[in-house]
């Protein structure tokens, strides 16, 4: 009975935050990337956190969750990720696309619990990019297509959707390229798309010189950037570098004394060409200071 009691009383707490809307204490808009930590901030705090909870909602129509308890965490499903500031702030660690949503900082004193000021509402959104390969660094050969997903993770009240409310805050999502110049619709090279203001997509055909080629996925809120999300391209090509030739005449050792080797070389041949080849380094070292490593040697003799 207890229990039903306490989440009653939770969820009259949060309709009367939203119902009231206005406040003496400003909403506060943060937009973070996936995978980073964030802070959000406790504008009502009262001289220390014993007083101060903090409750979440992901939708204006779903459950209410208690994240801190009158400056205690309580045991939720990313408890580990969560902790209290010294100065009452929320901090959030490896921020994920699920973690969008409003959160409420309010301070409860006395022994009946009246709460004390007025809340203090933080709006987080959280912008994503995936793409049709798996990691952050697209790996794929020149000539085949990409294709880049970025979304922007946001709360909307009831009967609001989030492109409406997007477009209301004057909230933009665009790509821009490695210049830093924004990507149009009507470069022949791009497919950009959007079915809403909250989304943005981006098809493009790789070429040999998209090696190491940056795209950014950017948003801005009343046209100042708020946060933004990079790709990296990798051309498979790169990563599988043809071995070296060596051409007739050439002789090649493998040996783990490298300084004795190369010197022997070096007295005993008639050479205009020695090259050294490093590979698989080791940290041991030989005692005259060289380290010793598998290495390929070429020399090349003038005389053969």
């Amino acid at each position: 009975m207890a229990d039903e009691c306490d989440l009653c009383l939770l969820g009259l707490i949060f309709l009367s935050s939203l119902l009231t809307g206005s406040s003496e204490v400003d909403d506060a808009h943060v937009f973070i990337s996936s995978g980073q930590n964030v802070r959000l901030s406790c504008n009502n705090a009262l001289h220390d956190c014993k007083s101060t909870t903090w409750i979440y909602n992901r939708f204006s129509h779903s459950a209410a969750v208690e994240l801190i308890g009158l400056g205690i965490k309580k045991d939720t499903e990313r408890h580990e990720r969560l902790s209290l500031g010294s100065d009452c702030s929320l901090n959030i660690n490896n921020i994920t696309e699920e973690d969008y949503g409003i959160y409420i900082c309010q301070q409860w004193t006395g022994v009946k619990g009246q709460q004390q000021g007025t809340d203090a509402r933080v709006f987080l959104h959280v912008l994503h990019v995936s793409s049709s390969s798996s990691s952050s660094q697209t790996e794929i050969s020149a000539g085949r297509s990409v294709t880049l997903f970025c979304q922007l993770y946001s709360y909307s009240d009831a009967g609001v959707s989030c492109d409406d409310w997007i477009r209301s805050e004057g909230i933009e999502l665009f790509w821009v390229n490695q210049a830093g110049v924004k990507l149009k619709i009507s470069d022949s090279r791009y497919q950009i798309s959007a079915s809403d203001h909250c989304n943005i997509t981006l098809t493009t055909t790789l070429l040999n010189e998209d090696h190491n080629r940056e795209w950014r996925c950017s948003v801005t809120h009343r046209d100042r950037v708020q946060s933004s999300v990079t790709y990296t391209v990798k051309s498979s090509a790169q990563d599988d570098p043809a071995s070296p030739v060596i051409p007739q005449g050439v002789r090649r050792a493998t040996d783990d004394s490298v300084c004795d080797m190369f010197l022997q070389y070096f007295q005993s041949c008639d050479l205009t060409v020695v090259t050294v080849i490093i590979s698989e380094p080791r940290s041991d070292q030989t005692d005259d200071g060289c380290e010793s490593a598998l290495h390929v040697i070429v020399c090349l003799n003038t005389g053969s």
